[in-house]
C-alpha cells in the first residue's frame, strides 16, 4: 500500500478531485483529534483496560472482553461463513491479506458484542462497519498495512462519501493458536500474543488527528493451529452510503 500524502499531494493524485472534496484537511483533522477526547476517556475508564506504553500512538488492551462462550460461538459463525479475505485498495495484492473473512450481521452474539464495543469507545453505533470475523490458517497472515485509508488512492473517492476516514480499530483475539499469529506493531516496537477473549483498540490517527504512520500493524503468520480475531472499524462519520 501507499504511504500516506499529505492532502495537497492527494488532490494532486486523484483526478478531478480538490481540496474541499476530499474532505480531509485540517477541519476534519481538528474534529478527529476532538471527538478522540471521549473515546480515550470511555476507555480508560471500563474495566480491565490499559493503555499500553507506546509513544505516538494510542494503543489500549482490554482483558476478558469478550467470555468463552461468545468466543466459542463467534469462532462457529465465521467457520460456517467465511469467504476470502478483501483489501481496500487500488491495486491489491492477493498474497497481501492471505485470511478468511466472514461479515456479521447483528443477531445473538453479534448484537450484544457490537453494542459493548459502542459502550466502550463512545462511537456513536452508525459510525461502525460491519463487525467481521476473521479465520487465519498455518502461514496465513496480513502484512503490514494501515487502517486509515491513504486520501492519495482513488479508492478514497468512493470512501470519502461513505463515512470518511476509519479512526478507531477494536480487534478482539477468539482464540490461541499453538504457534505464531501475534499482531505486530513494528513502528510502536510493541508485539501482542492472541488470548482468548482478549481486545485491543487504537487509533489510527495522530495527536492532531492526522492519519499516523505509526499506526502500522500486520497479522503475524500463524505457524501451527488456526487463528479467529474480530475486528470492527470506526469511521469519522456515518458509515454507510
Amino acid at each position: 500500500m501507499k504511504d500516506h500524502q499529505s492532502v495537497g499531494q492527494a488532490a494532486a493524485n486523484v483526478p478531478g478531485a480538490s481540496h474541499a472534496g476530499l474532505r480531509d484537511g485540517p477541519t476534519e483533522a481538528g474534529q478527529r483529534e476532538d471527538a478522540a477526547v471521549t473515546v480515550r476517556e470511555r476507555i480508560a475508564a471500563f474495566p480491565r483496560s490499559t493503555r499500553l506504553p507506546t509513544e505516538r500512538f494510542e494503543l489500549y488492551i482490554v482483558r476478558d472482553f469478550l467470555t468463552p462462550e461468545e468466543c466459542a460461538q463467534l469462532i462457529a459463525l465465521i467457520d460456517a461463513n467465511r469467504i476470502p479475505s478483501p483489501v481496500v485498495s487500488d491495486d491489491p495484492v492477493p498474497a497481501y491479506r492471505t485470511s478468511e473473512t466472514c461479515y456479521l450481521y447483528p443477531a445473538d452474539p453479534v448484537a450484544a458484542v457490537e453494542a459493548r464495543l459502542d459502550r466502550l469507545t463512545g462511537i456513536d453505533a452508525v459510525q461502525g462497519e460491519l463487525l467481521q470475523g476473521q479465520r487465519y490458517a498455518v502461514g496465513q497472515e496480513f502484512k503490514p498495512h494501515h487502517d486509515f485509508f491513504h486520501t492519495n488512492q482513488l479508492y478514497w473517492r468512493e470512501q470519502v462519501i461513505i463515512g470518511g476516514q476509519r479512526t478507531w480499530t477494536a480487534m478482539a483475539f477468539l482464540n490461541e493458536p499453538e504457534a505464531g499469529g501475534q499482531t505486530n506493531f513494528p513502528s510502536a516496537g510493541i508485539m501482542i500474543a492472541p488470548k482468548p477473549g482478549n481486545l485491543l483498540v487504537w487509533n489510527n490517527m495522530d495527536a492532531l488527528g492526522s492519519p499516523n504512520e505509526v499506526s502500522l500493524h500486520q497479522g503475524m503468520p500463524v505457524e501451527l493451529g488456526v487463528k479467529y480475531i474480530l475486528t470492527k472499524w470506526y469511521r469519522e462519520r456515518r458509515w454507510g452510503s
